[in-house]
């Protein structure tokens, strides 16, 4: 085997590399040969390709990024911000919790179990190196026309693999998002999140501190899977007679990732390490440069030690390996051999590959020669920024001039077939083919999890404290306009938190794009983190970090632009949660907060072609009032539900169908108030002896409400359109049977 050294880059500085290929542009290259000062071996190139692309580095969005910094509003409840691998968050009774959201987008689509599955599996050591225990996930996916072949191949692979790797970790699926588009044939957007929970003390960080101390990589063996790209460098330039493809897709294996848990949390417990670190993204490459950069020194690998399931892996392919289930600590010589005796008790391999030293490089050997001799934060983060040119595009424009034409029901026959046809709709059908394939029970702390508002769970037993949270996203709003579309996914997603009850606390986003290289992409997106930064800024919502997604695209056409946007709140005892469905007969029905007649963007648009011309304009100091109503209020709110996708007619229906109780209604002006999608909108059911309550509420933030009918019978009675509740049901559970059963 010919190793590409050190040593032999300064001997032929013209020796030809495939860059391009690798995904490096030209001066990108040339910007790596002035910091070493020679070209760069193999193993660095691939080092440099993997963690200067997109995924790693954020080139293309850390200009904007820097918002969330900038416009940052104090927040006492923040303990770890942007940075980090999660952010934590105080919420009380020395409890931290630890969220955050990513994407899986592109494996998913090539292979749908394991790129789901591994998702799942990378989300959660991201929580699990924060010290805390994954304690629950969720799921916002997004996938093409439900009819269409391709949704059909990939939807129940990406489902199949969530719940398959969720399941076997006992970790349970609270909530998510099910949505379709055409726009996402191809680019399915599969997104996951975790939250873990530890006390302050138990908070870890991702640096190599303390001369001397020993690296330690420990987890699976490390094998070929997921290395992508760099099967390129390996076969054409390390060794010709291997071979030329690798599996693109990481492959999963969550019954060891939850003996590493185990072996994580009682080695967190008994304090032995200084830093942590798992590794997904770029493998080994991106844990010891991250490790490295962030902390006072240098560090030494000596990369023969890795333990390999594949004999035959280059150097190059042992650093790019992105085979899960694999962490890498920093730890003490005193504390290592109860270190690895915990290992060794979990059943769990591990290697002491190297040690932090005193010096400013990190250097890989293999078999003794020097492969690897770079300054480690310019792998990890001072990469390449750049700040792309954007410019509004045309469309904008053509859409703000057009109207929106979509019919509206007016007799009562009309308006029972719209209900109908909006209930058996994909997006709005019922999902329980879907959430009967996750455990949304598991550990016995879930209190609410999907189809509620947002997930709940309890952390602490005796006193019952717990969390909650939501994501949302509508997609079309943000096409409209994403400076107001990302505004409108934090309030909804804020309003669902304090609808069940909870105090919306913090933010975490996925934010899902097309090609940054397109002006018109670039401005969207430059727009939604404008929108979202300064709509957190005014919520009082610290954003603790995410995760951006480009290239979301399929030739010129690019994803609709989605920011899935996360939102943590607290509630101090989860027996006063508020659930969504109707419990009972003889509660008084109120719509809370204004109705409007705005169409665009809304799923009754959708069903008729139309996307609309101007998405809703949100007045946030209405929001925050809204949020403080349904908080102050949350004790005579027998049931609460937002009003979101669907509008009213939508809200009202998964309402009645929760515990088939039906509700009589009477509307002044139905069609728009049961379809229009109007933003800062709560249906509450409340007994008869709490409207005075609800009256003086409603007074103090200065919310209009609306007695809009009473509970009870088998019908969803709507002005004279009535819907017998098995007739509602049956629309709106067979859809995803009959299309994916």
């Amino acid at each position: 085997m010919n190793l590409d050294t050190v040593s032999q880059a300064q001997i032929d500085p013209d020796h030809v590399q495939p860059f391009r290929e690798l995904g490096l542009k030209d001066d990108e290259y040339f910007r790596i040969k002035e910091i070493l000062g020679r070209r760069p071996t193999s193993s660095e190139l691939a080092m440099y390709s993997v963690m200067w692309s997109e995924h790693c580095s954020y080139k293309s969005s850390k200009v904007h990024l820097r918002q969330f910094g900038e416009k940052a509003p104090h927040s006492e409840a923040l303990l770890v911000g942007i940075g980090e691998n999660a952010g934590v968050v105080d919420i009380g009774q020395g409890y931290a919790v630890t969220f955050k959201i990513e994407s899986h987008n592109h494996p998913s689509f090539v292979e749908p179990y394991q790129g789901a599955a591994t998702g799942v599996g990378g989300i959660v050591r991201d929580i699990l190196t924060m010290g805390a225990r994954p304690i629950a996930v969720m799921d916002p996916l997004r996938f093409g026309l439900a009819q269409a072949p391709d949704t059909k191949r990939v939807l129940p692979g990406i489902v199949a693999g969530i719940g398959g790797y969720g399941n076997c970790l006992g970790l349970p699926n609270i909530g998510g998002e099910i949505v379709f588009d055409e726009t996402y044939a191809g680019n399915p957007l599969v997104n996951a999140l975790c939250v873990g929970v530890m006390r302050h003390e138990d908070i870890k960080l991702a640096k190599a501190h303390g001369t001397g101390n020993l690296v330690v990589l420990f987890g699976a063996k490390t094998g070929g899977d997921g290395i992508g790209g760099v099967s390129v460098l390996a076969s054409e330039t390390f060794n010709d007679a291997k071979p030329t493809k690798r599996p693109s897709v990481q492959v999963g294996d969550p019954f060891a990732e939850k003996v590493l848990i185990e072996c994580c949390l009682e080695i967190f417990h008994e304090d032995l390490v200084v830093g942590i670190q798992d590794l997904g993204g770029a493998g080994l490459s991106c844990a010891t440069s991250e490790l490295a950069s962030a902390g006072s020194g240098g560090m030494n690998i000596q990369l023969e030690k890795v333990p390999l399931r594949d004999p035959s892996l280059s150097p190059e392919e042992i650093l790019m390996s992105e085979s899960q289930e694999r962490m890498c600590a920093i730890v003490e010589p005193s504390n290592i051999n109860r270190f690895l005796a915990i290992c060794k008790k979990w059943d769990v391999t591990a290697t002491v590959i190297g040690e932090v030293t005193d010096g400013e490089r990190l250097n890989i050997t293999f078999n003794g020669e020097l492969i690897v001799h770079v300054p480690p934060r310019t792998v990890a983060h001072e990469g390449p920024v750049y700040n792309r040119p954007f410019a509004e595009p045309d469309y904008i424009a053509k859409l703000a001039a057009s109207t929106v034409d979509v019919p509206l029901p007016i007799t009562a026959a009309e308006i029972k077939d719209a209900v109908l046809k909006l209930m058996a709709s994909p997006n709005l059908a019922d999902k329980t083919w879907v959430t009967s394939q996750y455990d949304r029970y598991v550990q016995g702390n879930t209190i609410l999890a999907q189809p509620e508002d947002s997930g709940v769970v309890r952390i602490d037993e005796q006193t019952h404290l717990g969390v909650a949270i939501s994501t949302d996203a509508n997609a079309r709003w943000s096409y409209l306009n994403p400076y107001e579309g990302a505004k409108l996914a934090l309030a909804e997603s804020c309003r669902n938190i304090a609808t069940s009850g909870a105090k919306p606390l913090a933010v975490t986003n996925c934010l899902n794009f097309g090609s940054p290289e397109d002006p018109g992409v670039m401005w969207q997106f430059a727009e939604t983190v404008r929108g979202l930064a300064d709509a957190c800024l005014e919520l009082g919502l610290p954003v603790t970090g995410g995760n951006v997604s480009f290239y979301n695209q399929t030739g010129t056409v690019a994803i609709l632009p989605t920011p899935v946007i996360g939102v943590l709140g607290v509630i101090q005892d989860v027996r006063e949660r508020t659930p969504m469905g109707i419990a009972k007969a003889g509660l008084d029905l109120y719509l809370i907060g204004q109705a409007g007649e705005n169409f665009s963007g809304s799923e009754w648009a959708y069903l008729h072609g139309v996307m609309g011309n101007q998405a809703p304009e949100l007045n946030l100091d209405v929001e925050q009032r809204l949020i403080n109503l349904l908080l102050e209020g949350q004790s005579i709110f027998e049931s609460a539900h937002d009003v979101s996708n669907g509008g009213v007619a939508a809200t009202l229906s998964e309402m009645v169908l929760r515990h088939k109780i039906g509700a009589k209604v009477s509307l002044e002006n139905p069609a728009p108030t049961l379809f229009a999608e109007t933003p800062g909108q709560v249906v509450v059911a409340i007994e008869p002896t709490s409207t005075n309550d609800l009256v003086a509420l409603a007074g103090k933030f200065q919310i209009p409400i609306l007695r809009i009918g009473t509970s009870g019978g088998e019908n969803l009675i709507i002005n004279d359109a009535d819907i017998s509740l098995v007739e509602l049901n049956q629309a709106f559970t067979e859809t995803f049977p009959k299309l994916f059963g």
